[in-house]
């Protein structure tokens, strides 16, 4: 069997069959490749390799480090894989069947308070014009809760400054229309008026929003190594996505509908958006044991007021 054929097909496979978006794409190909690394090590083929080569290639993936959320998506991706290797009749069976992994509780997601939020912006330097561009496009990006790509693929033709709306493009090519704040708007059309029309280059016709240094739209990369280098002065434990974590919890922990968190975020299944529910039950089982007056560590006031509420003085 010619592996790069296989390859190739299975490429094919994830974009016309299971219309995957391109960063999902990406990464089940880089599982694959590594994968398919494992077999040629082993001396094994996609079409002859059994359970239990299957598990040596998962334990070795621990024994390297990965975590078992990690490892999880990776067995995900070889069911899909060997799926793909059904469909085409290349094997009738599929060795992922009588692999299972315990894969630990998906833990809650990292989500900064809004003063932390406006601490990590203050710490933007808005001296000069990458900075000013920086502020907008964070700002932007906790306004509307976007995803790093999603920031990045903004062109000027997704802003509606009458109606406070943009375009977003998000997963499975799907649009939607979110609103931004008055922090951003500010902000953005200070980067567009001030900013923008210096980085572009003459040669280069480019109309996404946030720009590089060489007039082309700024990259997944870049974003994360401008964030990395504020994070690192500001002093927060963050990741970009967590300014979108952080969106979704301030709106629920304010009152808003689950279901227009949902759509705001670009979730197809409600049950994502439920996680931000479970950050909020979380912080509300911290006060309950922090502040309850029948909790053991409560502190003597409390237990005063309590016994007044008991008394029916309160």
């Amino acid at each position: 069997m010619d592996i790069l054929t296989v390859r190739k097909e299975y490429d094919d496979y994830l974009f016309l069959e299971l219309r995957l978006s391109a960063l999902t794409r990406e990464t089940y190909a880089r599982e694959i490749d590594r994968f398919f690394i494992f077999l040629s090590e082993s001396g094994s083929s996609p079409v002859n390799i059994l359970s239990d080569g299957l598990i040596a290639y998962l334990s070795l993936l621990y024994e390297k480090g990965m975590d078992s959320v990690t490892i999880s998506k990776s067995l995900s991706c070889l069911r899909s894989f060997f799926r793909f290797m059904n469909y085409e009749g290349h094997r009738e069976d599929n060795p992922t069947d009588k692999v299972e992994f315990g894969r630990s509780k998906s833990p809650l997601p990292e989500v900064l308070s809004s003063i932390a939020i406006d601490n990590f912006l203050n710490f933007i330097n808005i001296t000069n014009p990458l900075g000013l561009r920086d502020r907008a496009l964070f700002e932007l990006i906790y306004s509307c809760g976007l995803r790093i790509s999603e920031a990045v693929n903004l062109t000027m033709g997704n802003i509606f400054f009458d109606e406070a709306l943009i375009r977003v493009h998000g997963k499975r090519d799907k649009d939607r229309m979110v609103p931004f704040g008055t922090q951003a708007e500010k902000w953005l059309k200070l980067y567009l008026t001030e900013v923008r029309h210096t980085l572009i280059k003459h040669s280069i016709q480019d109309d996404h929003i946030f720009l590089g240094v060489r007039g082309r739209g700024l990259s997944r990369k870049g974003v994360w190594k401008r964030f990395k280098e504020i994070r690192d002065r500001s002093g927060i434990k963050a990741k970009v996505h967590t300014l979108r974590h952080s969106f979704a919890t301030h709106l629920i922990q304010g009152g808003a509908d689950l279901r227009v968190v949902q759509e705001l975020l670009g979730h197809s299944n409600i049950t994502t958006t439920q996680i931000y529910t479970h950050v909020q039950n979380d912080d509300l089982q911290k006060n309950h044991d922090n502040y309850h007056p029948m909790n053991e560590d409560c502190n003597e006031s409390e237990l005063h007021i309590s016994s007044y509420i008991k008394e029916g003085v309160l």
